[in-house]
């Protein structure tokens, strides 16, 4: 790297600066020597690398930043732990972020990738098959919805990411069995894709027609970010419900971020040794806290404090239109972590905290080898992990906050929170138990409900009601 007076940060670019406690006397190559480590010693070298070479990134040193990319790509493999699986898109996004100052190779490289309708469609669908998270987000909505609706003979519910027919179908069949008979249903799907939207119809249109219910499925072909709030067409005399599952937080990016491309100075290796391993810590999870000195730290930014939100006027507009539309209630599906921060340090240590837990729940219930799960992690994490990383600005869409946030945000709106029943709760965590799904639980926090794995929160999914102001 050339610092501003001309001279150069980079004194070396022996690969061992990343290893000092490597004996350069023993005659390996120091790519056989990485090859042959142990699990464990493997995982915390790659969580020690991907540290230093994020830093490197963030500061600008390319010279190291590429030795560190090229130590992790020895080490890391999309097919390989948890923890090589997961240090291979964070090697891939970091590299992207890179490629980003070269405008020009940056586009030529990812010019021929296509990401087909399809395929966007199936990767969604198997992460609702293969993980828990989306079935008890659906089943904690619905029960919202049916005890909010009660009484209610023309129902209108507005999905702002309609992407999945199991959750209507459940509600549908929820509906049918209210002892006053079911409502009039409509649902307004929002997606930016016809085919998705088609499909979602057919579906739900079949449901409907077996079980006998007046329904209206109305397609809204559109991002949410360019959503015109008359094309909801809210009647007189419906109670409308407005869910957001994942999608919410896309709002929240920004035209004109003016971001610190900087972090703090890169942190220096020299002299450092990565310390013991617990053998009986075997997810990543775990290793990263055990490593607390580099890597557990909670980003500074997720104090509830009306100064820590960044401004966003998107965001603020589109809960005024919802708003506006006086819903009865509104339901959000968020993911709990903060990956909105200012530096891309906070990002990564964030991020690999979040994913590093999703990662290992895909590791503990599902074969290394499966087709299904390279998918998900390929194109669902890894992409959401390469966008927190390599991307800014109003390219940065999956800027993830955690609840306290979003109870600021919703409450500065004029939204009031609408606690969740303790019968939403209890059927989630029955849903839990008699599907087998170890290691996960369903609590109350704050009037919301978090979906946890091993007690960290990963999901939260919050409930309100329009407040009119004095």
């Amino acid at each position: 790297m050339i610092q501003g007076d001309g001279s150069s940060s980079v004194t070396s670019s022996s690969p061992f600066q990343f290893f000092p406690w490597f004996p350069p006397s023993s005659g390996l190559s120091p790519y056989s020597w990485l090859r042959e480590l142990q699990s464990e010693e493997r995982g915390l070298y790659l969580i020690h690398l991907l540290h230093a070479c994020a830093n490197h990134v963030a500061s600008g040193s390319i010279e190291n930043a590429n030795i560190g990319l090229e130590h992790m790509s020895q080490l890391a493999s999309p097919d390989g732990d948890s923890v090589q699986r997961i240090a291979a898109y964070f090697t891939e996004a970091l590299a992207d972020r890179l490629l980003k100052g070269w405008p020009g190779l940056h586009k030529a490289l990812n010019s021929t990738k296509l990401c087909l309708v399809s395929e966007q469609i199936l990767v969604q669908r198997l992460f609702f098959e293969l993980c828990p998270f989306l079935k008890l987000t659906y089943v904690i909505t619905n029960r919202a919805i049916v005890e909010a609706m009660e009484g209610e003979k023309m129902v209108h519910i507005i999905d702002l990411n309609a992407f999945e027919p199991a959750q209507w179908v459940n509600l549908l069949q929820l509906l049918n069995e209210r002892p006053e008979g079911p409502p009039h249903l409509r649902i307004t799907g929002i997606h930016q894709q016809k085919e998705v939207l088609d499909q979602m119809a057919i579906r739900l249109t079949e449901e409907s027609e077996k079980l006998n219910i007046p329904f209206q499925f109305t397609p809204v072909v559109s991002k949410l970010e360019n959503l015109d709030p008359e094309s909801l067409r809210v009647k007189s005399g419906e109670a409308l419900a407005v869910v957001s599952v994942l999608k919410l937080h896309a709002l929240l990016a920004c035209d004109n971020d003016m971001f610190n491309m900087k972090s703090p100075s890169a942190a220096s290796f020299q002299g450092s040794k990565p310390t013991k391993m617990n053998p009986n810590h075997r997810s990543l999870g775990d290793w990263l806290k055990k490593d607390k000195s580099h890597l557990y730290n909670p980003s500074p930014d997720s104090a509830l404090s009306p100064l820590s939100l960044p401004p966003s006027p998107k965001m603020d507009k589109f809960l005024t239109a919802i708003r506006g539309l006086s819903p009865k209630l509104m339901v959000i599906t968020e993911q709990e972590s903060d990956h909105n921060g200012f530096t891309l340090m906070e990002r990564v240590k964030e991020a690999l905290n979040f994913y590093a837990a999703l990662f290992d729940c895909l590791e503990s219930t599902v074969s290394r080898t499966s087709v299904e799960r390279q998918k998900v992690e390929k194109m669902l994490f890894g992409e959401e992990i390469k966008n927190i990383i390599a991307c800014e600005g109003n390219d940065r869409k999956e800027r993830h906050e955690k609840l306290e946030k979003w109870i600021l945000r919703l409450e500065l709106a004029g939204f009031g929170k609408l606690p969740l029943s303790f019968h939403a709760i209890f059927q989630a965590n029955r849903i839990l138990q008699s599907n087998g799904y170890d290691g996960y639980n369903v609590k109350e926090e704050n009037g919301c409900v978090v979906i946890c794995r091993k007690d960290r929160p990963l999901f939260s999914v919050s409930a309100w009601r329009f407040r009119r102001f004095d």
